[in-house]
């Protein structure tokens, strides 16, 4: 059987404009179980001719049949499987892989191997001890003999039982008793069927094979055969070409593959490794941390809206606009207690209304005194603002007709007056300006507003704060709630025209009452957070993308480092998609290695320090969100999967030959 056969193949390289012919017209076939050695002088063209029939390069023109198969019709899947499944390197430099043991060198090709069965390659034990290596295992290239190192070069060519062996001067780095014993194993490979194709420039070498073919200049100066094939070799692995549309890319295995040799990537350039992860560490970092301060500002914000309330209008004195210029009136208007009834009765679409007043006072109880607002509220400000109390009551309408001397304290209040005795103040008496006031209840915890504790108050009835506690007859403001569904604006237009009316204000002068919406304050407030947030997530996404460009920078470089693995690798079995998976999977495990330490840290972080700087800076607490985790984390792994696109391609469009000439 015709296991390679060769019509008028040319070979010309090029250099810009400048083409260098290296064969000429080159006809050669080649039987199973030959032992063929190619000889000439260097530059005659005799490893560009191994190199094409490898499958290494290809030729400029000419008809090339590899094991039955026009491989010129082949795709680049296709002829990897060749190399892997019928074809065996021995390359002069040995090219093994330095990170790799012995063993994990000689089983390299099964990686790239479609067919999984154990019957399908050698057990590479086996192999390493047919060739005297069985105790060095896990040995590393680098603590083994060249002698040696050829050896393993051979066991790996035979991992996957080839059909033919490539042999680029095997001897040729080697001392005259390691060159006796490699040609020896060679002949013995030859002696079990296998078809051995060797480059040599030395006559004593070429004398073992049973064929000599001398190349010269390119051409086919001689052809010898020395001793006839005595085998009688049934032919096998027919039918190439269905095979190797059967080719499974993205097997189990395959994939497990992949992420194996990323692994030993990884841990081979540990320094360079470490400083990627911590690339993306710090990227991951900050974005938690950014995240974390734009969810707390939007906790604190949420927080600030429910202590505004909804629907609400806010009622105060206004200031008039003159020429561009606000000022008060000389007759401001002064909104009174009955304005509150006036607005109940006659603004239709409202709710609730509370009128407020306020001023700082001493509290004295329980053989303590403390300075704190004191703030006189309509009997609606516990709907109005929702302020049930957890513990007790809230006072009547009639309660605050009646001047009642009853108060509501803060979760502040309570704490300083009767935290140390853990005492419950509901039923108990304190003084507020030396006025007895009876506890019937406590206010629910409201939390700090820009620095402010909403905790830190007592709640008195309206009319008692005005007329037996401050001795006022004016409100400080009212509050009015409307009802579901009803225009803002247009009972805010009501309210000022009704209180214009009441007051006898003429219209021009509208701009003494002032209403605030705070659902605009809402809306505006919640506007900016959102401006904010994405400002805060912009910086840490951008941060993010800079240590993805800084990935793709070292997998350049790694692609540059790892040329002639790339060639090796190719030559072995390795396709396209498997090396753009490799870099790929590298890269991205580098990234989410680096995203998960970044999480911990991050989130550590927060809790310890940046929660302690926005409670002192900014009056509220960061808080990492799951959500804020989970996008960190898969968003690192997007960077390294996207910016290792570039590079890895870069890699797996490299030329198998022209990788293993990369220096």
């Amino acid at each position: 059987m015709k296991v390679i056969e060769l019509k008028n193949v040319n070979k010309v390289y090029h250099l810009g404009n400048l083409g260098i012919p290296v064969l000429h017209n080159v006809n050669l076939e080649i039987m199973q179980g030959e032992f063929v050695a190619i000889m000439g002088q260097s530059g005659s063209g005799k490893s560009t001719l191994l190199n094409i029939i490898g499958l290494l390069d290809k030729p400029s023109e000419g008809y090339y049949k590899l094991m039955g198969v026009e491989v010129s019709a082949c795709l680049d899947r296709e002829l990897s499987v060749m190399r892997n499944q019928y074809l065996g390197f021995i390359f002069q430099q040995f090219n093994l892989l330095s990170k790799l043991t012995i063993q994990e060198n000689v089983s390299l090709p099964t990686i790239y191997s479609s067919l999984r069965h154990k019957e399908s390659y050698e057990n590479p034990l086996k192999l390493l001890d047919m060739i005297g290596l069985s105790d060095r295992l896990g040995h590393k290239p680098n603590e083994i003999s060249g002698g040696q190192q050829q050896r393993v070069a051979i066991a790996r060519s035979l991992i996957n039982k080839p059909s033919i062996i490539l042999a680029d001067e095997p001897t040729g780095n080697l001392d005259t008793k390691s060159a006796r014993d490699i040609v020896k194993i060679l002949k013995d490979l030859n002696g079990r069927g296998i078809t051995v194709i060797m480059v040599t420039h030395e006559p004593e070498i070429a004398a073992c094979a049973t064929r000599n073919v001398k190349i010269q200049d390119g051409v086919i100066v001689h052809d010898e055969t020395r001793l006839p094939v005595k085998y009688n070799l049934s032919e096998k692995k027919t039918d190439k070409k269905k095979q190797f549309k059967k080719h499974k890319m993205f097997s189990f295995l395959r994939v497990k593959s992949y992420f194996v040799e990323a692994i030993r990537a990884i841990v081979y350039n540990g320094t360079r490794s470490m400083l990627s992860t911590l690339g993306v560490t710090m990227s991951v970092v900050s974005l938690i941390s950014m995240l974390a301060i734009g969810s707390g500002a939007k906790k604190a914000v949420e927080k600030t809206i429910s202590i505004l309330g909804s629907n609400t209008l806010v009622v105060i004195p206004g200031a008039t606009n003159r020429g561009g210029v606000y000022y008060k009136e000389r007759k401001a208007v002064k909104l009174k207690d009955e304005d509150i009834d006036d607005i109940k009765k006659n603004v239709p679409g409202i709710k609730n209304v509370s009128g407020h007043v306020y001023g700082y006072s001493q509290v004295v109880a329980n053989g303590e005194n403390y300075n704190t607002i004191i703030e006189g509220v309509s009997a609606d400000y516990v709907d109005l603002r929702n302020s049930y109390p957890p513990d007790g009551r809230f006072f009547t309408e009639n309660e605050d007709k009646e001047k009642r001397k009853l108060a509501l304290l803060g979760q502040t209040v309570v704490k300083k007056i009767y935290g140390s005795e853990n005492l419950n103040p509901i039923g108990t008496y304190l003084k507020i300006n030396g006025v007895d006031f009876r506890v019937i209840g406590i206010l629910p915890s409201r939390g700090s507003e820009n620095g402010n504790d909403e905790d830190d108050r007592v709640v008195i009835p309206l009319n008692t704060a005005m007329y037996r506690l401050f001795g006022i007859k004016d409100l400080n403001f009212i509050m009015v709630q409307i009802e579901d569904g009803i225009d803002m604006d247009i009972v805010s237009d009501v309210i000022i025209k009704r209180l214009l009316f009441t007051h006898r204000i003429p219209f021009y002068q509208k701009d003494c009452i002032e209403i605030k919406n705070m659902e605009k304050i809402r809306k505006t407030i919640l506007s900016s957070n959102r401006i904010f947030s994405f400002l805060v997530g912009s910086i840490a996404f951008i941060s993010l993308l800079v240590g993805g460009v800084g990935i793709m920078n070292i997998m350049f470089a790694s692609v540059s480092e790892r040329t002639k693995e790339i060639g090796l690798r190719k030559a072995l079995g390795a396709n396209r998609v498997d090396i753009l998976l490799q870099f790929i999977i590298e890269s991205t495990f580098i990234c989410c290695i680096g995203g998960l330490i970044g999480i911990m840290i991050g989130w550590g972080g927060t809790v310890i320090i940046i929660n302690k700087l926005c409670k002192a800076f900014f009056h509220f607490e960061a808080y990492v969100t799951y959500f804020s985790v989970v996008l960190a984390f898969f968003f690192s792994g997007f960077v390294g999967l996207f910016f290792a696109v570039w590079p890895a391609r870069r890699a797996s469009l490299l030329n198998p030959i022209d990788a293993l000439r990369h220096e």
